[in-house]
């Protein structure tokens, strides 16, 4: 019988954790295994399981942790606690951390059958209501940004210390990746947050209208001028100007643009007069600048210029544990925009495929998604992969876990396993070009430890 539920074992010891797992993909459930609390974070970081059946008596991170970290991500994952002790103590706690169940060991096996039943049932049953605030925690948030990742976290950073500065930054990153809500997060959090933020997409005004959009003009100076008029730097005066896809910029203007950034003044368009400004700018693209001055098609003195402070957003596939934090984000703001507001939840089926997607449009992308989820969903109050869009419904379009299928004949397990270890070691240290440092760490190995597999792995002579 199979069926489409998830399960996480987290068990030290062997021969229960292999034997749980085997009975356990016998009656259908797709089954990961790890030996540590840390496999099993790392493990929940990437995909959505729907049951974490953890022991609480862990070397190193122990099975409350575990379950933390687990129901802290996943509101909607059931966690169910093994104890070696049976102490009414461990079991009080582990309910309070959120498991649905616990289970004393040693256990008979339709024992767990019945209480991973029961569990999954309580689940499909009970309230969602505080289910979305749990996600949406300020610590995860900067002025609209969301994510708990290591590189939003370190993106956190380093907006909250550039906001200090004045100087000129450029934000780097591919289209839908929030590059207009990180420079609104610096300006809100600098000095000249009492002033205007201005913004102005470059590739979106035509180029013989930017120059006028930039630096204003004055009555009479072209055709269709009929009034004085300020650009966008005199608008931003004491605050920050925003030029998104500066890299679609006309060279001519380029070296206008130099100018009024080194010398702070410009010149209305058909005007002699010099006004100083006072403005910061924050410039973005999702264009290879460097490339584009190798190619003419950018100035080299103004990238400099501009890349006094570079940014970097990671694009949505390289982050895919804030996934879920940015479902419940779009979720719990776009719901409350229906008539009338209420709670929708999602489906660990529909998560999975979420953090499954590579997402090519980011953000953006996934905003839309929701918003599309939202409106074919109706009065229901979750949403299912059937309310996806068609390319997250087709399983082929999605990252799923690899499945190892055993030949009918058997195999050699050890060799099967060494073969695997060895071609993943020799893809990370071409990938890196031989830094055994660097590959240790795509592996999550020690350094000596992969120089010891390196040395094991290769053929005797």
């Amino acid at each position: 019988m199979k069926t489409d539920t998830h399960l996480l074992i987290v068990e030290d010891e062997a021969p229960l954790r292999d034997a749980t797992a085997e009975r356990l993909m016998e009656h259908g459930y797709q089954v990961v295994a790890v030996g540590s609390g840390e496999e099993a974070l790392e493990r929940l970081s990437d995909f959505a399981f729907d049951v974490v059946l953890t022991d609480l008596r862990l070397p190193g991170i122990d099975g409350r942790e575990v379950l933390g970290a687990a129901l802290e991500r996943y509101p909607e994952i059931v966690g169910i606690v093994m104890t070696g002790f049976g102490t009414v103590k461990d079991a009080v706690e582990a309910i309070k951390r959120g498991a649905a169940e616990f289970i004393t060991k040693p256990f008979q096996f339709d024992q767990l059958l019945h209480v991973l039943a029961s569990a999954l049932e309580q689940r499909r049953l009970r309230s969602e209501n505080a289910y979305l605030r749990s996600q949406l925690e300020e610590r995860y948030r900067f002025e609209g940004l969301v994510g708990r990742s290591p590189q939003m976290r370190k993106l956190f950073d380093v907006l909250e210390t550039v906001a200090n500065s004045t100087s000129t930054v450029l934000i780097n990153g591919e289209t839908g990746t929030g590059k207009e809500l990180a420079a609104r997060a610096i300006h809100h959090n600098s000095r000249r947050r009492a002033h205007r933020f201005v913004a102005l997409n470059c590739s979106a005004v035509p180029e013989t209208l930017l120059e006028a959009e930039l630096f204003g003009h004055v009555r009479g100076a072209y055709t269709g001028a009929i009034a004085n008029r300020a650009g966008r730097f005199e608008v931003a005066d004491r605050g920050t100007l925003f030029l998104d896809e500066v890299g679609t910029m006309d060279v001519a203007l380029q070296a206008k643009l130099l100018r009024v950034l080194q010398e702070r003044e410009l010149e209305r368009i058909g005007d002699t007069r010099t006004i100083k400004i006072d403005v910061r700018v924050i410039a973005a693209t999702n264009a290879d600048l460097p490339q584009l001055v190798k190619n003419g098609l950018f100035r080299e003195d103004l990238y400099y210029r501009l890349n006094v402070i570079p940014v970097l957003l990671p694009p949505l596939r390289e982050r895919r544990e804030d996934i879920p934090l940015l479902v419940r984000h779009f979720v719990s703001r776009l719901s409350q925009q229906q008539t009338p507001a209420r709670e929708i939840t999602v489906t660990q089926e529909a998560m999975r495929r979420m953090m499954g997607y590579p997402w090519p449009g980011n953000i953006r992308q996934l905003e839309n998604a929701i918003e599309r989820a939202l409106a074919l969903g109706g009065d229901r109050t979750q949403i299912d992969v059937a309310d996806l869009p068609p390319e997250l419904q087709d399983p082929a379009d999605v990252d799923q876990p690899a499945v190892a299928i055993l030949p009918d004949g058997g195999l050699d397990l050890p060799t099967y396993i060494a073969n695997i270890e060895r071609d993943l070691i020799a893809q990370a240290l071409d990938d890196t070009g031989g830094n055994k440092q660097r590959a240790a760490k795509l592996l999550g190995l020690k350094r000596t430890t992969l120089v010891e597999k390196v040395r094991r792995l290769q053929p005797s002579r």
